[in-house]
């Protein structure tokens, strides 16, 4: 297999959240030609997670198939793949499938591999294989792949993603007694950036971060209505940063239900391996049937989401090796050890 061009080939395909077809027929191609059972798990028509299977599987090899948008074509040069999902996800795929052949070479059979939906937006794929897991599936061990520079990570902060809306009322803006829908959420963002979010001994400062604003029609007319997307980078119980954004809210804004939320995840790591902290978030929170999350991947999240992104030649072997040599390290523990390690 060679992971270049297979990558090369794989960002060339568009696969924006919600529009994730035609990357999963590629990936399901692959899968079937190492010989692996492959299955699809309809989220919604057009839209569904991909499983593949060697048995029965004890580890699971993860990652999704969404990309943020904009699509970027891919490119490379003598030391890196160029382009959209580049690391963030179809380096960390391909460094997958290439660990699923060396395990089959070795007759391994006892692994599969699920990759899911919507992980950019709400998880929905993710929750959907939790919810649907079933014989003959019984992972004790879920490697999820992620651009983490080659390390293994030991913990994730959380996540509350929400959306604040206002509303005001319409009206000339010569009348200063009318309440304005873009005044009140500018208030409540306000207080919200002034607020502490929480300190955690390995994590570090929750964060905030209000992503968007919108509302009103013209710089003449109070604002009707108005709203703002947010996503804190949860360190403490999640129901304490809901509590905290109610308490920030002035009149006329209310919080709606969030799109994301789910409170810090640990992560087991190798033997030998201190692994390292980081703020991003992951499908992990939402396979908890899945058995011990582990989190590690090639390539850097500095570069994942931005137009310059990349993943280093070399480092797709390097993680590939890594991660067959971690699931036969798993398999050769007796499953009640492999459960709690």
């Amino acid at each position: 297999m060679d992971l270049v061009r297979t990558l090369l080939d794989w960002v060339d395909i568009p696969s924006v959240t919600g529009a994730e077809a035609d990357y999963g027929d590629a990936l399901a191609r692959a899968l079937a030609g190492l010989g692996l059972a492959v299955e699809r798990q309809e989220l919604t028509p057009g839209r569904w997670n991909l499983l593949a299977r060697a048995g029965g599987p004890e580890v699971v090899f993860c990652t999704h198939l969404d990309t943020v948008p904009p699509w970027i074509p891919p490119r490379e040069d003598r030391e890196f793949v160029h382009g959209r999902g580049a690391c963030d996800a179809k380096g960390q795929a391909v460094a997958m499938l290439a660990a699923a052949r060396a395990l089959l070479d070795a007759g391994e059979d006892r692994f599969g591999l699920l990759f899911t939906v919507g992980e950019e937006t709400d998880s929905a794929g993710a929750a959907l294989a939790n919810e649907r897991l079933a014989d003959p599936w019984r992972p004790r061990r879920v490697i999820v792949g992620e651009p983490t520079g080659l390390r293994w990570v030991r913990a994730h902060k959380g996540a509350f993603k929400a959306r604040l809306v206002a509303t005001g009322e319409a009206g000339h803006s010569s009348q200063e007694s009318l309440p304005s829908a873009i005044h009140a959420l500018v208030k409540t963002s306000s207080r919200l950036l002034g607020e502490r979010w929480g300190e955690h001994a390995v994590l570090g400062r929750g964060t905030l971060n209000v992503g968007r604003i919108q509302g009103g029609v013209a710089a003449n007319v109070v604002a009707e209505k108005a709203e703002a997307d947010l996503l804190v980078r949860v360190v403490e119980p999640v129901e304490a940063v809901r509590a905290r954004i109610v308490a920030c809210l002035e009149p006329g804004v209310r919080l709606d239900t969030p799109a994301k939320a789910h409170g810090p995840t640990e992560f087991a790591v190798p033997d030998g391996e201190e692994g390292i902290a980081v703020a991003f978030g992951t499908d992990a929170p939402h396979l908890p049937r899945w058995g011990k999350p582990m989190l590690f991947g090639a390539g850097s999240i500095l570069d994942a989401h931005t137009d310059h992104e990349k993943v280093a030649k070399r480092d797709l072997e390097e993680c590939a090796a890594m991660l067959a040599r971690t699931a036969r390290e798993t398999l050769a523990r007796p499953a009640a050890a492999g459960r709690t390690a």
